[in-house]
């Protein structure tokens, strides 16, 4: 796939600087990582902080475990890879948060802090998962499901109102860079192929580097595997198994491995250095782990990001299990729509720090709901005021100004440490407290407000008594279609003897249509409150509305 040139040009790539030692190890020359650091002992895990631009914001950092001042390798631009979704299944609200979440992040980084945020993120469209589907599903091949979903996901982040970034890349777009990739850790002495036709990264090769992220302590790897030298070890490829997608490489036919794509992706783009890396906290092991493993690998450098954030699991009220598809207990994406507003759900977010897990129920989105409604209402009746039309008590506007100032400084500090929207939410919520107390109708306003009420209700009588007519008019002239349709030429036959019909006539053909017609008139009024009832040819109407009816 072809970046555009100003994503590429926003990127600085850096070099490390290290030493390479070679050794030989079951017949296979080995490659470790030597450095100034020195990296082989108990710091080989130390997190060097960043030279770059200060952005005066602390930020929560899964490689430290700690708060630490976000910086920058390039003045005001920040290079953020963030993991897209695995596109087997629809979007639920476990994954809206995290996306929702992250997109309030960058939004707070360009519009309150001034950088240029430049976004990359992957969507997985092959994997376990999306194979498996596809055999469950009949007549879908795995690039068709993908496709679907992947589709369904962009516009259920777009009805969620989230930025998209500045390039989604699919992971079978670069399988040749991804075979590259993998050919170059091999090289380096950091993965080796097995008989089947298998790729694993091999951890030893980099001692205890590996667990920057988590404390593995007695984790075991990958499960599943017979040809893995160790546990923790990784696929890089796998081999090729009878009615999979695959694709050609230098061990064979087969297909990535799940972690090898974000690596690959994020260095196409931003080279050896990444400033921000995003996810969920599920993906903080073993994924995110793998691919700070192999990207320092293939990169020969000893810290590939800087920054690793990570967004807090959101729970269905009451249950201690995350949101997730496997457990059964999600709901949609489209579905949760239906009931809220997406702005509703982003205030729902707000309520709770990001790396934070949060309860989701009716309880939780009412009172996100009720905040929403409080600050819209406020805005109204303010905006009513500067145009002269809201009538209320004198203004007391500086101090007005001075709460403004104040609370666009708590905001300011409260968004500078590590994002705290709850912090800001109860700023700007107390600053609408005040405002609102300054808003307050006079008598005088009352009477105006209660007179514009009686004047819109004699409106109304009138748009009532017009709307009679209208109808009125409207059923009169389909009964007169009706009866010319409903009419016979002739009268029919009568027996000589007794003098009745023989046999009943039915309307002439050419004029069944305008039956037909009038009828989907009544149906089509029906849904508008305007019932219509045939009798022969005859026809009752009546108007119903919430708490009333009109007939005629």
């Amino acid at each position: 796939m072809r970046l555009p040139l100003a994503l590429i040009a926003n990127v600085r790539l850096l070099n490390s600087g290290f030493r390479i030692r070679h050794s030989i190890h079951n017949g296979v020359t080995k490659t470790s990582l030597l450095s100034s650091h020195n990296i082989c002992s108990g710091a080989e895990r130390t997190w060097i902080k960043p030279a770059g631009f200060d952005t005066g914001v602390k930020t929560y950092n899964s490689l430290t475990k700690q708060k630490e001042p976000l910086v920058l390798a390039q003045e005001r631009i920040a290079t953020w890879y963030s993991c897209g979704p695995t596109v087997y299944d629809h979007a639920h609200l476990g994954h809206a948060c995290s996306y929702v979440r992250f997109d309030i992040l960058q939004r707070i980084l360009s519009r309150i802090f001034e950088i240029n945020v430049i976004h990359v993120m992957v969507i997985t469209d092959i994997d376990d998962k999306i194979i498996q589907r596809s055999l469950e599903v009949s007549n879908i091949s795995p690039t068709v499901l993908a496709r679907m979903h992947e589709e369904e996901f962009k516009r259920d982040m777009q009805a969620l109102r989230v930025l998209p970034p500045a390039v989604y890349m699919r992971v079978t777009d670069n399988i040749p860079q991804i075979v590259a990739f993998i050919k170059r850790i091999i090289g380096n002495g950091h993965a080796y192929v097995t008989s089947q036709g298998n790729v694993y990264f091999d951890t030893q090769s980099i001692g205890n580097r590996y667990g920057k992220l988590v404390n593995l302590g007695g984790i075991v790897g990958e499960l599943g595997a017979q040809d893995k030298r160790d546990p923790r070890d990784f696929a890089l490829w796998k081999a090729s198994k009878p009615h999979e997608p695959h694709w050609e490489s230098p061990w064979g036919q087969g297909r990535p491995g799940w972690h090898i794509e974000c690596s690959t992706i994020a260095s196409s783009v931003f080279g050896s250095q990444l400033d921000i890396h995003s996810g969920g906290i599920d993906l903080a092991f073993p994924h995110h782990e793998n691919e700070i493993a192999q990207s320092e690998a293939y990169h020969q450098c000893e810290q590939w990001g800087n920054y690793f954030l990570h967004s807090g699991h959101l729970h269905l009220k009451g249950s201690v299990e995350k949101m997730s598809k496997s457990l059964k207990n999600y709901v949609t994406i489209k579905d949760f729509l239906k009931s809220y507003t997406a702005n509703e759900f982003r205030l729902f977010c707000l309520l709770t720090r990001y790396r934070s897990a949060i309860d989701y129920s009716d309880a939780s989105m009412s009172e996100a709901r009720s905040t929403l409604s409080t600050i819209s209402a406020f805005c109204h009746n303010a905006q009513a005021y500067m145009q002269g039309h809201l009538q209320c008590q004198p203004i007391e506007e500086g101090i007005l100004w001075e709460r403004l100032s104040a609370t666009q400084s708590s905001v300011r500090k409260a968004l500078a440490d590590d994002f705290d929207t709850p912090k800001t939410v109860d700023a700007i919520m107390s600053l609408i407290h005040h405002g609102n107390c300054q808003l307050q109708p006079t008598a005088k306003a009352l009477t105006s407000f209660f007179l514009l009420k009686i004047k819109s209700l004699q409106h109304y009588k009138s748009f009532v008594f017009f709307l009679n007519n209208v109808v009125e008019e409207l059923v009169h002239f389909r009964s007169e279609v009706r009866k010319f349709a409903l009419s016979v030429e002739d009268q029919a036959p009568q027996d000589p003897l007794t003098g009745s019909e023989i046999q009943k006539r039915h309307p002439q053909p050419d004029r069944v249509p305008l039956l037909k017609v009038c009828d989907a008139l009544r149906n089509n009024l029906a849904p508008l409150g305007v019932h219509i009832k045939d009798r022969g040819t005859n026809s009752t109407w009546e108007i119903t509305r919430r708490g009333e009816t009109r007939k005629n």
